[in-house]
């Protein structure tokens, strides 16, 4: 069946149709990752977005649900060059179609995914619908595809309650051994990693903006207690279960809807329990503290985006998907100041806050898809707890 992408600025895809079966309008967005669809899939960063692949052929290694990075996948919509037909991997539990199917988002294949990535690229992040309507015509669709904006994201994808992920206890010679926890997907996942259970003892609160598994799993594996909450959780809520540190999650949409989550995410600044947020959680601490961020021209979304450390001057290679950043021309240098810069634009990717055991980054440091580089700022956060602790 045929299908066809229609941007805002009248530009039409012909392609193929893949997954639902359905109609549907949102901002069109692109990712570089050579791998790790599915992770690029249940990231909840993607919640009101569709997905345009770069790298040519997807689907190949099926669907391992092991990988998931949340209890479903968030995207509106799936866009890629060719969707493979084999799923050529013994750990495979299904097709990237079926998984597509089963959860509802349309899709397209067989369009030119460089073309599209190229466009915008030049013109900017746009909207845009997939339908397998071809007598839809794009003057009589602009006008909804201008109107479309994804809206408070994160109330959709945050946690309805708060649980618990028992950090390792000890280790064996296959490795730390924990009790398993359960996340709102129902799914069960084990920290695997052998390492030092340096953050043994400690108990973490992690807000949920729309968090990934890995996030919470990286610091269980270190031997931390995780506490996740919700978004709409008061910092007098999180204060009172007497943490040794806080995580702000990553999450989607504009970081300035977010203005209740903002105010408590103030009062958390304002105590001296040690900090630690990546991404959306990263904008809105600087938004809490009075700063300012605004939108990229096409965002950042891959496994491949370096990074320069501006007190060592090393530069890592990150995973990282966002639309929105800091404004580093509008902080005050008494209350934060850059960390990390984008090494290609020169855009903030992180910040150190001045007199505060506080640190942000806008990357992601848990890496799935992605490279590894950036792990040891959990190790960071382990030692500040411990400085907080001792002081």
């Amino acid at each position: 069946m045929k299908a066809f992408l229609i941007l805002e600025d009248g530009t039409v895809f012909e392609g193929i149709h893949i997954g639902a079966d359905k109609e549907m309008i949102s901002e069109i967005v692109f990712n570089t990752s050579m791998a790790g669809y599915l992770e690029v899939l249940t990231d909840p960063s993607y919640a009101g977005q569709a997905v345009c692949m770069t790298y040519p052929l997807i689907g190949n290694y099926g669907i391992c649900m092991e990988d998931m990075e949340s209890g479903r996948p968030w995207p509106d919509g799936f866009i890629v060059r060719e969707l493979s037909g084999i799923a050529s991997n013994f750990r495979s539990d299904k097709s990237i179609q079926q998984f597509l199917t089963e959860h509802d988002i349309p899709g397209i294949a067989g369009i030119d995914t460089r073309a599209l990535t190229r466009l915008l690229r030049e013109k900017g992040t746009m909207n845009g619908m997939i339908t397998t309507d071809a007598s839809r015509q794009p003057e009589t669709v602009l006008p909804k595809l201008k109107a479309y904006t994804t809206g408070k994201v994160v109330e959709k994808v945050t946690c309805k309650e708060k649980y618990e992920v028992r950090g390792a206890r000890s280790l064996d010679e296959n490795g730390p051994v924990s009790g398993s926890a359960v996340y709102t997907g129902g799914k069960e996942k084990k920290p695997t990693l052998v390492r030092a259970l340096n953050g043994a003892g400690k108990r973490v609160a992690l807000l949920d903006l729309g968090m990934k598994y890995n996030i919470a799993d990286s610091l269980a594996k270190r031997g931390i207690d995780v506490t996740v909450y919700p978004a709409g959780t008061t910092a007098q809520e999180i204060l009172d279960d007497k943490p040794d540190g806080i995580m702000l999650s990553n999450g989607p949409g504009d970081p300035k809807e977010c203005k209740d989550v903002i105010r408590e995410i103030r009062k958390l600044y304002e105590t001296d329990v040690p900090i630690f947020a990546i991404c959306l959680g990263h904008q809105l601490m600087a938004l809490a503290t009075g700063g300012d961020t605004y939108k990229l021209k096409y965002g950042h979304r891959g496994g491949n985006h370096p990074v320069k450390d501006l007190q060592t001057g090393r530069v890592y290679i990150s995973s990282q998907n966002h639309g929105y950043v800091v404004d580093m021309e509008k902080l005050d240098a008494d209350i934060a100041r850059p960390a990390f810069i984008n090494a290609n634009d020169g855009t903030c990717e992180g910040l150190s806050y001045v007199g505060k055991n506080i640190f942000t980054v806008q990357y992601h440091p848990e890496a799935c898809p992605g490279p590894q580089d950036s792990g040891y700022l959990f190790d960071r956060f382990i030692e500040m707890m411990e400085v907080g602790k001792n002081a």
